[in-house]
C-alpha cells in the first residue's frame, strides 16, 4: 500500500524558483487558453464554475488515492475562509468578463495596476515596511505604461472597461487579503485550493441567475447540442485543467513570496502571453498599445530587481 503523502503547512516543500515557474508558466498560458474559451463557450459564469469544479473535485480524488493531503472540510475554517473565497470569485468573474468584451492585452494592463495598489495597501493594512524609492519609480512607470495603453486603445468600450475596473479594485483586495488568509489559518497548499474551490463552486450558481446567463444557457440547449463545438468543449477542459494548476502553484507561491512580489510576477510572465497573442490570431492591441503595454511590463522588470536582495543568515533561519 503506498506511502500517504502528508504535508506539513509550516514547511516550504518546493524551492521558489520552481513555485514562481509554475505559476508563472500557468498563468500565462491561462490567459490565451480563457480568452479562447470564453470566444468559442460564451458563458462566462458557467466557465468559472467549471474551474472550481474541477479543482475541488480534483483534489478530492488525488487524496482519495493517497497523491496529496488537503486539510478536511471543517465549517469553522470555511466560516473564516468565505470571505476571501468571495473576493476571490468576483476577481475571476470580473476577468472572465473583461475577456468576453476586451482583448488579453487590456486584461493584463490592468493587471500590471495592481502592484502599485497592493504595495499601498500591504504596507497599510498588513503593517509592511514602505517600499523603496526605486520601487516606487518602477510601479510609477507601469502605471505610465498603462495609462498609455488606455489612451491609444481603439478598441476602447465602456462596458470593458468597467469590468476592467471591477477587476482591478477585486483583484488587489484578493492579493492582499488572501495573503493574510494563508498566513494565519494554517492550512496546507492543497487544503487552500480545496477550500478556494468548493466554497467559490458554492457561490458561482447565485452569479449565474444574477447575470442571466442560466436563461441564455437554457435557450440554447433547448435548440440541440449544437451549441457546444467539439473546438469550444476542447478550450473549457483546457481551461479547467489549467485553472486547476495554477491554484496549487498560486497558493503555494503566495507562501514563498510577498503580496505585492506575488502580483508583478503574475505582470512579468506576461510577456509570454502577450507573445502568444499576437502570434496565434487578430484578437490583439495596436503596434503603439504592444509598446505601452511592454514599457508596463518593463516596469515590473525594474521592480523585481528593486526588491531582489540577500537575505540575512538570522532571517532565513527563522523562516525554516
Amino acid at each position: 500500500m503506498p506511502e500517504i503523502i502528508r504535508f506539513n503547512p509550516n514547511k516550504q516543500h518546493y524551492g521558489t524558483t520552481t513555485l514562481i515557474t509554475g505559476y508563472a508558466l500557468c498563468s500565462s498560458l491561462l490567459a490565451v487558453i480563457n480568452k479562447f474559451a470564453i470566444t468559442k463557450f460564451n458563458y462566462p459564469a458557467l466557465l468559472t464554475a467549471l474551474q472550481y469544479l474541477t479543482s475541488s473535485f480534483g483534489v478530492w480524488v488525488l487524496a482519495k488515492f493517497n497523491l496529496l493531503h488537503h486539510d478536511p472540510f471543517k465549517f469553522p475554517i470555511a466560516k473564516k475562509f468565505f470571505p476571501a473565497a468571495i473576493v476571490f470569485y468576483l476577481a475571476i468573474f470580473a476577468n472572465t468578463n473583461l475577456l468576453r468584451h476586451a482583448n488579453v492585452e487590456t486584461s493584463i494592463v490592468f493587471r500590471s495596476l495592481t502592484p502599485l495598489l497592493v504595495a499601498v495597501t500591504d504596507t497599510a493594512f498588513r503593517k509592511q515596511p514602505y517600499p523603496a524609492k526605486l520601487t516606487f519609480v518602477s510601479l510609477f512607470i507601469i502605471l505610465g505604461g498603462a495609462v498609455g495603453y488606455v489612451v491609444t486603445d481603439k478598441g476602447f468600450t465602456l462596458v470593458a472597461y468597467l469590468w476592467a475596473l471591477v477587476y482591478s479594485m477585486t483583484i488587489t483586495v484578493e492579493m492582499v487579503y488572501v495573503k493574510h488568509m494563508v498566513m494565519n489559518l494554517g492550512l496546507n497548499t492543497w487544503g487552500f485550493v480545496f477550500y478556494n474551490n468548493l466554497l467559490s463552486l458554492m457561490i458561482a450558481p447565485f452569479f449565474w441567475v444574477l447575470s442571466g446567463e442560466c436563461g441564455e444557457l437554457f435557450s440554447s440547449v433547448s435548440g440541440g447540442w449544437d451549441w457546444l463545438e467539439p473546438v469550444a468543449f476542447v478550450a473549457v477542459c483546457l481551461s479547467c485543467l489549467f485553472g486547476f494548476l495554477i491554484s496549487f502553484f498560486g497558493f503555494a507561491a503566495r507562501k514563498a513570496i510577498s503580496a505585492t512580489a506575488f502580483t508583478v510576477t503574475g505582470v512579468v510572465n506576461k510577456f509570454l502571453t502577450v507573445l502568444i497573442n499576437v502570434l496565434i490570431w487578430d484578437k490583439h492591441a495596436t503596434p503603439i498599445g504592444l509598446v505601452c503595454l511592454l514599457f508596463t511590463l518593463a516596469g515590473g522588470v525594474l521592480y523585481q530587481q528593486s526588491v531582489t536582495s540577500p537575505k540575512p543568515v538570522a532571517s532565513v533561519l527563522a523562516r525554516r
